[in-house]
């Protein structure tokens, strides 16, 4: 194997996406696919096994999800590259996933051509955004516009994407190893800062900014 190979590790809990990307991947030769993981717990537990070089990694996925995925992964390696690859076309996604750490955000729509330059950046040590969520992130920052969302903390911003999509404090608590108490902390502090009464509300503002599914 060549020294400038690239080595990859993909994360999507949906196998035929994995085998798409695999394929498109290790069309090139400067590029070699070297494990999968089908959720963020898999690709906590083999990724030092592996040591990809970037780790493709999509956020939304059952269990703890790729935003908590992205934390653990870099509490154990913190030089890890991460390209999110992610459904959501959002900016509010982008910008929590490089608070997190991540190297580079990519929507699956991209062009097959738009991954191969985001794999290779990232693996130079560059940050890689795609055109359209850098220019809406420069003029976010230009006009200082804000989401009542952004207000949140990264672990409510984590704990208010679970609420919205139906999970119960019971399971966000086991999911994120947290107490019931904390999530019940989180959850009255995420009702405050978006001035939402219930669940219902919440995953009504979680819709509207594009962050769930309707």
């Amino acid at each position: 194997m060549s020294k400038q190979t690239i080595r990859v590790m993909l994360v999507d809990d949906h196998a035929v996406v994995r085998m798409g990307f695999r394929l498109l991947l290790e069309g090139f030769d400067d590029i070699e696919v070297v494990g999968e993981a089908c959720s963020g717990e898999d690709a906590v537990k083999t990724f030092q096994e592996l040591s990809p070089d970037v780790l493709v990694m999509d956020i939304s996925m059952p269990g703890i999800g790729g935003l908590e995925a992205i934390d653990r992964i870099l509490a154990k390696q913190p030089q890890q590259k991460i390209l999110v690859l992610s459904a959501h076309e959002d900016v509010m996604h982008a910008r929590r996933v490089l608070k997190a750490g991540a190297s580079g955000y990519l929507s699956k729509r991209s062009a097959a051509d738009a991954l191969i330059e985001a794999v290779r950046t990232v693996h130079k040590g560059s940050i890689y955004l795609e055109p359209d969520i850098a220019r809406e992130l420069a003029v976010e920052q230009i006009s200082g516009s804000r989401n009542p969302v952004d207000a949140l903390s990264e672990k409510e911003f984590k704990v208010f994407i679970a609420l919205a999509k139906g999970q119960s404090v019971k399971e966000i608590a086991e999911v994120m190893s947290l107490s019931t108490h904390t999530v019940g902390t989180h959850l009255y502090n995420i009702k405050q800062k978006l001035n939402a009464s219930n669940s219902a509300e919440l995953a009504i503002i979680a819709i509207r900014a594009g962050l769930i599914d309707p």
